[in-house]
């Protein structure tokens, strides 16, 4: 090799690492200086559903522990799988966030065939939030008063009835599909693109059932404008003492619980990841948060998360396996 050629040879590799260390010192310094500006949480649903309101309880108190405005933006669609794939393709920065949840990232992956995100390998767990039954409610027209005699209802006019969902693959639309199963009925799903648009159509008459979460549907219980029949949970809820378990009222052994999660690009620095699950652990420990959850329904969590994927009582028992013969989990998030 020529003297010039080394000389050439050399100075690209001296380039190159100049670059990387660069980079590398760019975004270290990123880290370090984190959170510099307001923090962005995507909410995969429509606003006033469950997931909606988990974010809005916890975005004000982790905003003022970090020093920055949370930003609460909702992009519905798809059971989840539209806001989570934007979120999957953000910048690992720590500012653009996901409020995801057992649909978003246990079982969308056994609904959808082309998913724009993997939920384990496009995301960064950053802590668990809370975790809720369902409530199942029904149009008042409906002449059922628990899960018994909503089965006989449907048994007695098969495919007739109607239930919603937020979206196909979302958490209750397999709680809905489970308890169908296990209660050996056949209803026509409607999906949509929340829970505010779905229980705008329950209580309109144009859907006849739907399970949806205890506090979202605690104002219509009260006004009288749906009628529950029972929880998804294996224990009452303390917001609906009164209110049997579905297990307890038609079908022995259903159980169906939900959770919250708040998750960062994969990528993300491990400093900023820790940062947040510090903060967002001391903002579930306010007692003011923890009321709000408890009010709702809700048992707030507060756990070092990690993604796995293991096998779903539902998902893999109602929808198949995900990418590569893998069971994905509709309890992601774990200790």
């Amino acid at each position: 090799m020529s003297r010039m050629n080394i000389h050439r040879t050399t100075g690209w590799i001296h380039a190159t690492f100049v670059a990387i260390l660069l980079l590398t010192g760019s975004h270290a310094g990123m880290a370090a200086d984190y959170p510099g500006q307001s923090i962005k949480v995507v909410v995969p649903f429509a606003a006033g559903g469950g997931v909606d309101v988990v974010a809005r309880i916890i975005g004000s108190p982790l905003g003022a522990l970090l020093g920055q405005t949370i930003v609460i933006e909702n992009r519905p669609g798809a059971g989840g799988a539209t806001g989570a794939t934007t979120v999957a393709q953000a910048t690992p920065d720590g500012y653009t966030l996901l409020l995801g949840t057992g649909g978003t990232h246990g079982t969308n992956p056994n609904v959808y065939t082309k998913l724009g995100y993997d939920p384990v390998r496009d995301f960064v767990p950053i802590a668990l939030l809370s975790a809720s039954s369902l409530a199942l409610v029904v149009n008042p027209t409906v002449p059922a008063k628990d899960a018994r005699e909503l089965i006989a209802l449907a048994k007695s006019r098969p495919g007739e009835l109607a239930f919603g969902s937020y979206g196909i693959g979302s958490s209750n639309h397999l709680a809905t599909e489970l308890f169908n199963s296990m209660a050996g009925i056949q209803a026509n799903h409607i999906p949509y693109r929340g829970s505010a648009p779905m229980m705008t159509d329950l209580v309109g008459g144009r859907i006849h059932y739907a399970f949806d979460g205890v506090a979202t549907t605690l104002g219509f219980i009260q006004n009288k404008t749906v009628t529950m029949l029972g929880v998804s949970g294996s224990t009452r809820s303390p917001l609906h003492p009164n209110a049997p378990t579905i297990s307890e009222s038609g079908v022995p052994g259903f159980d169906a619980t939900i959770w919250f999660g708040l998750f960062a690009p994969a990528k993300t620095p491990k400093t900023v990841v820790d940062l947040l699950n510090s903060k967002v652990n001391a903002a579930l420990a306010n007692a003011e948060v923890k009321a709000g959850f408890l009010r709702l329904g809700m048992e707030p969590m507060g756990r070092r998360a990690r993604c796995s994927r293991r096998q779903s009582p539902i998902g893999s028992a109602k929808m198949g396996r995900g990418r590569a013969g893998e069971e994905y989990s509709d309890r992601t998030m774990m200790d």
